[in-house]
């Protein structure tokens, strides 16, 4: 396989970015995302895959529920507070904008769309387990047509992040 042409094919779809929060055992954590999907149409599943080197994975293990943000294209702080720090280290939401959602979830005020799913089930993909998740609770701030179709913060807008959990 040519590992430079399976770079240049993901390039191309240049899919969303999320924000995941978690909030589990008297802990809070939350981490940038870049696979994430709806899976299934009926019933309605999104999955979310973290890392497993990363802290919010670890608390997510012992969560009910998740939270799932799309951010605007303006809003790249947020996306480098949450991809280029470790929450075992630092709280990625000391002086963030946050509120409590359904069952204790936390839920990033300047996101442009957000969702808390329940989590279904796990699964192992390697080096990151997918958390499929039923949607419990949605916000969106703005419609897709008034999105322009390209207003969320995309995997290319981030590729500059340093990952932040240990190596």
């Amino acid at each position: 396989m040519n590992d430079k042409d399976l770079a240049a094919f993901t390039a191309l779809a240049d899919p969303a970015v999320y924000v995941v929060t978690v909030a589990a055992d008297g802990q809070r954590a939350g981490c940038l995302v870049g696979f994430a999907s709806q899976c299934s149409l009926s019933p309605v599943r999104f999955s979310v895959w973290l890392s497993k080197a990363n802290h919010t994975y670890r608390l997510a293990l012992a969560a009910d529920t998740l939270t799932v943000h799309q951010l605007p294209k303006n809003r790249l702080d947020l996306a480098e507070r949450f991809g280029s720090a470790c929450s075992a280290e630092t709280d990625k939401f000391d002086g963030l904008a946050w509120s409590e959602g359904a069952e204790g979830a936390i839920v990033l005020t300047d996101a442009l769309a957000w969702f808390t799913g329940r989590v279904h089930d796990r699964y192992d993909g390697g080096d990151h387990v997918a958390f499929v998740l039923d949607p419990i609770a949605a916000h969106t701030k703005a419609s897709v047509d008034e999105r322009d179709g390209r207003a969320v913060l995309t995997l290319y807008d981030a590729s500059d992040i340093s990952a932040g959990h240990p190596a």
